[in-house]
């Protein structure tokens, strides 16, 4: 999982139920991913599917909010958010008309180190689809008045999360865990950024990270591999060759333990929790990701769910994921309780943390949390969306192009005493947490500014 921004869809009427209902059909060619070159050298990864007559797009090019001015959080955001507000010869009011005349759905979203862009359309669409998509990656208007009124929309929302305990969680945790790094801002940006972004900033971020050497494509649905050449041509190929992008430095997150509090006078405090995760290349990272979903990530089938809502009742909720980013790794959860339980709450989770930490699963455990994350795999794929999202994940992942038919065996490889070496890894050290409410017992312990940065 990364942190990402989320978009609207341009997908309106009538049209969108009929898209909805073609995009639910299941996915049958999960394991028939072709690689697609471009007479132009666009590389592709793609499943053809004429199931259903959709075609959908995934794509991302590297850079992110981790792109922005170091001043100016948020620039990122606001390009996503202003790339279908006007293009080419159409002003923003008649790209929409486009876009809902034929039900195509765009989006943009930055997410920490990639701008990504998702399309969707009926297959008798494509050609206009693709076109709008064109315009606006190569000649986004932003027009001042268009960014002044998405820039009043994305304060709007920043003033809401000034008051919202999770929000204010998430980005107290990014500051504790990665201090002055890019990781540690918040990626929508702030209420003191946000005024301050030019046209000029949006201008220059647009120019250096929208280039086709850092691009990475993946498409299902009813199209043949000729015709899909040919529109990733007609869409990337006006991009400029190569980004201009601000090199990024490794880092790890502080160590645990490390507490704050951030007091807000709302009556359910909020705890957000978690430390230094582990890379997605590291031999471990799937003995990491199977005992992650024994103590967090399971659902109504984990030991912190058992343990904070089953057993005694403190939370109706408790998640805890791994996530892994270009140039660092954490393990966060998030979980919320009454204000005078929210000691009680901490303790719980940190007891049952430090026992799978010492202690390891069980091998039932194991055995369960393997047969749930094979047989998962593939629900998780049964819409061509969800499809071309993974083979998007996992190009950006750097994994092979047959990643899918392989994951059941590199599952099945992972041994109890693998995961009870990760666990003691992942957990040994405890917890940073970040406590948001009313909890006078919570009272911080200093938090470390600045973690240490590690040489690429």
């Amino acid at each position: 999982m990364t942190y990402s921004i989320t978009r609207r869809a341009a997908l309106i009427g009538s049209a969108c139920a009929a898209m909805l209902a073609l995009s639910s059909a299941p996915s049958q060619a999960a394991a028939k991913i072709q690689r697609v070159v471009s007479p132009g050298g666009i590389e592709a990864w793609f499943v053809q599917d004429a199931t259903v007559p959709l075609v959908a797009m995934e794509y991302a090019f590297s850079g992110g909010a981790s792109q922005d001015p170091s001043a100016k959080p948020g620039v990122a955001n606001l390009v996503a958010d202003l790339l279908d507000e006007g293009s080419g010869d159409l002003d923003s009011k008649t790209y929409h008309e486009r876009l809902d005349r034929r039900a195509i759905e765009l989006s943009f979203q930055a997410t920490r180190d990639h701008f990504r862009g998702s399309l969707r359309m009926l297959k008798d669409n494509k050609d206009e689809a693709y076109d709008l998509l064109r315009m606006a990656l190569t000649s986004p208007h932003f027009e001042p008045s268009d960014v002044e009124r998405i820039r009043a929309q994305v304060i709007s929302t920043l003033r809401r999360e000034s008051t919202n305990p999770s929000s204010l969680a998430g980005r107290k945790f990014l500051e504790v865990a990665f201090g002055d790094h890019p990781y540690g801002k918040v990626a929508t940006g702030t209420l003191e950024s946000v005024p301050k972004i030019e046209i000029s900033d949006l201008k220059d971020y647009a120019r250096r990270v929208i280039a086709k050497d850092t691009l990475h494509v993946a498409v299902v649905g009813d199209v043949d591999p000729d015709t899909l050449g040919k529109l990733l041509d007609k869409t990337f190929g006006g991009l400029p060759a190569k980004a201009e992008l601000t090199p990024v430095p490794d880092v790890m997150a502080t160590k645990p333990p490390q507490r704050a509090f951030v007091p807000l006078d709302v009556p359910q405090t909020v705890v957000t929790f978690g430390g230094p995760g582990i890379n997605r290349h590291d031999p471990d990272f799937m003995a990491a990701y199977v005992v992650n979903h024994i103590l967090g990530g399971g659902g109504l089938s984990s030991r912190l769910y058992k343990e904070v809502r089953e057993k005694r009742g403190l939370a109706y909720s408790i998640y805890e994921a791994l996530i892994w980013m270009d140039h660092s790794a954490l393990f966060i959860g998030n979980t919320g309780t009454r204000a005078d339980r929210a000691g009680e709450t901490v303790d719980a989770l940190e007891a049952e943390v430090r026992r799978i930490a010492e202690v390891g699963p069980t091998q039932q455990e194991l055995d369960e949390a393997k047969s749930y994350l094979k047989g998962s795999q593939m629900l998780a794929l049964d819409t061509s969306s969800k499809l071309a999202q993974a083979m998007l994940q996992y190009q950006l992942d750097k994994l092979p192009i047959d990643y899918i038919e392989k994951r059941n065996a590199i599952v099945d490889a992972v041994t109890l005493e693998d995961t009870k070496r990760v666990a003691k890894k992942l957990w040994g050290d405890g917890l940073l947490t970040v406590i948001v409410g009313r909890a006078p017992q919570a009272a911080a312990q200093p938090a470390a500014a600045t973690p240490p940065l590690k040489a690429n």
